[in-house]
């Protein structure tokens, strides 16, 4: 009896065994067949089954892996993340073709789980249609009566540096970490205009706000984030880095609620004084109208788009632009004779003196190119069926422009690999902009607060160099590496700030 008992079981088990092997082969095989390489598709890498490329790409550097691949296969080819096939966009002719060209095509944004659980549907940046054309034709109006881009936003930012320059100097040039500083006082010109008022560096609420929220956009550009957006229903029943990017940002929205909550209580519809007061207007306004999109819920979303977006990437700039200064002294030199030439070390400058600081300008560039703060752009989706490099990409379909991959084109750079402010000058010296420079991207969704980041890169940046002389605590070199995430971020480091002032 044990024998037989011994014969079925084995016979169970075997079929078992079988079930599970075949149901394994069976749900590869449906796999491959559903998601197989449309013909006429960008060429690419071969895909795993289930994951495809996730695990293809080095996600601690992923525009520059993204570079290799092109050198394989072509400026223009295809990954597949999980279930959906993606188009990697790579060199300056390929990114103008397509942003610029056939740019109404590629007006769209994909859905994105996990930024879609953050923002439910609502803000500027990452949402299409009636949405997307609302919120962003009134930001733009409100933010430009504000001064945005204007002359008029000059005191603002140039008050600003006053508090960072009395901040600095109480250190006495002894060591210190600038990241919190430089991102207080950019955060502060974007605060004034959506807040209508800046906070205070010892505002240690803040500070902590803005230390998370670095970490948040490095959470959002790791393997965690491409995981999420590929089996958003497995994972969001997972810990991990994506959860706590979620966590930061949603403690971020609470405080967006806080400053609109202060707000309402003394709220004046005839006296206007910041985007957010705009808004609230707006929203009494169009109550009751079709195709609305002015609700509290979209003032939260956007009110932090536009904190976060107008203030770690100018900010991760201007830390660049301190860490190549270190790196490179002589250049520093050369812009300090620049500026005292043409300024002085006591007049306070203006938009007006750029025109006549053309080696300043040039450096200020060349530290946007090399530094490549936003890699990756933002993702485009197709609407619409479109011809690229010879390859059909169909509606629907993510599309990744690898900004850095124009910014160090070797077709389009003299030296693409290293930092040479002369990119941007001619043979006499004078300034100029060659157009693969695209580090806020290009077509109709680039970036929102270009005019506002270019005011606020060269007041800050010629500030601190007719100020302050930079460089590294003694035996300490500069180190160039980055964090990789949406934003691309240099390590913290210590500078040591001598003022020019006092050598007068």
């Amino acid at each position: 009896m044990d024998f037989i008992s011994c014969i079925v079981a084995t016979c169970v088990n075997w079929d078992v065994k079988s079930l599970l092997l075949f149901a394994t082969i069976f749900i590869l095989t449906m796999d491959c067949i559903k998601n197989r390489r449309p013909s006429s598709f960008p060429p690419g890498p071969w895909a795993f089954p289930i994951v495809g490329n996730i695990f293809s790409v080095d996600h601690s550097k992923t525009h520059e892996s993204m570079i290799q691949l092109a050198k394989k296969y072509g400026g223009v080819y295809s990954l597949r993340m999980g279930q959906e096939w993606h188009v990697i966009l790579n060199g300056f002719a390929v990114l103008k073709e397509a942003l610029v060209n056939q740019g109404d095509g590629l007006a769209d944004r994909p859905s994105l789980p996990l930024l879609d659980d953050l923002n439910h549907g609502f803000g500027v940046i990452f949402t299409n249609g009636n949405m997307w054309k609302q919120q962003r034709r009134f930001a733009l109006s409100t933010l430009r009566h504000f001064g945005f881009g204007k002359k008029s936003l000059e005191p603002v930012i140039l008050d600003e540096f006053t508090h960072f320059s009395r901040d600095i100097q109480s250190y006495k040039g002894k060591p210190f970490d600038p990241y919190l500083i430089l991102n207080n006082a950019v955060s502060n010109i974007i605060c004034s205009l959506v807040f209508g008022h800046r906070f205070e560096y010892s505002d240690v609420k803040f500070q902590k706000l803005m230390s998370c929220l670095d970490k948040g956009l490095q959470c959002q550009g790791t393997i965690w984030a491409q995981l999420h957006n590929s089996f958003p229903r497995l994972m969001r029943r997972l810990p991990g880095p994506h959860q706590t990017s979620l966590d930061i940002f949603n403690e971020a929205k609470e405080f967006i609620r806080e400053e609109i909550k202060k707000h309402k209580q003394d709220w004046d519809p005839s006296d206007q004084r910041d985007y957010i007061d705009c808004y609230l207007n707006e929203i009494q306004m169009g109550k009751g109208k079709a195709g609305n999109t002015f609700v509290e819920e979209n003032l939260v979303m956007c009110g932090l788009e536009l904190f976060v977006a107008g203030s770690e990437t100018t900010s991760t700039t201007l830390r660049w632009a301190i860490l190549y200064m270190t790196k490179y002294p002589e250049i520093q030199a050369k812009v300090q004779a620049e500026i005292d030439r043409v300024i002085g070390r006591s007049r306070q400058l203006s938009m007006d003196d750029r025109a006549h600081l053309p080696y300043t300008d040039a450096v200020l560039h060349e530290i946007q190119r090399m530094s490549s703060i936003v890699p990756l752009g933002t993702p485009h989706m197709t609407n619409t069926e479109i011809q690229l490099e010879g390859y059909t990409i169909p509606k629907g379909v993510t599309v990744i422009p690898n900004l850095t991959s124009a910014l160090y084109d070797k077709d389009e750079w003299e030296t693409p690999f290293t930092f040479n402010p002369g990119h941007f000058l001619t043979k006499d010296g004078k300034f100029v902009k060659p157009a693969a420079f695209i580090p806020f991207s290009a077509g109709k969704r680039m970036c929102l607060g270009e005019s506002l980041a270019k005011m606020e890169l060269f007041l800050l940046f010629t500030s601190f160099m007719q100020h302050f002389t930079f460089s590294m605590p003694a035996g300490i070199k500069p180190v160039l590496d980055y964090h990789f995430g949406i934003v691309l971020a240099p390590h913290h480091y210590e500078i040591c700030a001598t003022s020019r002032l006092e050598k007068l």
